[in-house]
């Protein structure tokens, strides 16, 4: 079984300068991985993670996540792609029949002093999902610890719209978005103040995009570009008057 999550998170900060470009999309099919799992019974150690989510039940990600290895992370642009996963050609563990879909929410660093077949399972080039414990358990067995499985890429299905929550302070807004659905990655955001034009934001870290602009008081829009490109306009979805730490809800993929 894998490291912990602060583990994840602290690799995580220190390869942040490395790009991976392959993204996985619909077009791929089923493909080939392994399994393991972390953060306990009540999947409370997945909690934060490399994708800035924070706190993944009150974000409405809940247990159903995934912390991928290297070739499938893509340097934090695959943080929100949904995965369907199932176990195979290992019947004494898999579940038959059984297959889950999860949210990519965290990252699976290298263990370089291990074999890539010996517990260096999140070792480039491996494909490798890490998930919480109780998705785990709902495909295989808990005493496998890892398992042979096959995954494609879906369609990310969330309750509400996308939202955003607002941080940082002024002249460094930092903006999370979560609970998006469609492909569900998030590769591209331009921002617009009710005093400004449109301005494309940068992504610092995970699904956490950056403004440099002063855009306190304004009222703000949000152009949202996923992974399969297409994009999503979220006309004055904050408020005139926002403070930091607040979080707004605007429309959805569909």
């Amino acid at each position: 079984m894998s490291t912990t999550m602060s583990l994840h998170f602290l690799s995580f900060l220190s390869i942040a300068c490395v790009v991976f470009s392959h993204s996985f999309g619909y077009d791929d099919g089923w493909m080939d991985a392994h399994a393991t799992f972390y953060g306990g019974g009540d999947a409370t150690g997945t909690m934060g993670g490399a994708c800035g989510y924070g706190n993944l039940y009150s974000q409405g990600y809940g247990t159903t996540t995934a912390a991928l290895s290297t070739a499938l992370f893509n340097n934090g642009l695959s943080c929100g792609a949904c995965f369907e996963i199932r176990c195979i050609d290992d019947p004494k563990w898999c579940l038959h029949g059984a297959s889950i879909v999860v949210t990519a929410t965290n990252f699976c660093p290298p263990n370089n002093a291990l074999p890539n077949n010996a517990g260096g399972w999140c070792n480039p080039p491996q494909r490798h999902f890490d998930l919480s414990q109780p998705v785990f358990e709902q495909i295989a067995r808990y005493s496998a610890g890892i398992v042979p499985v096959s995954f494609r890429r879906v369609p990310c299905k969330k309750k509400g719209g996308i939202r955003f929550t607002i941080n940082g302070h002024s002249y460094f807004n930092l903006v999370l978005i979560t609970n998006v659905g469609g492909a569900g990655d998030v590769h591209a955001v331009s921002v617009k103040g009710s005093k400004t034009g449109w301005q494309p934001m940068s992504r610092n870290w995970g699904q956490n995009w950056q403004s440099n602009s002063l855009l306190d008081g304004q009222s703000l829009s949000f152009k949202v570009t996923a992974s399969d490109g297409k994009t999503i306009t979220c006309s004055d979805v904050v408020r005139a008057g926002w403070a930091f730490g607040q979080t707004f809800t605007g429309p959805q993929f569909v």
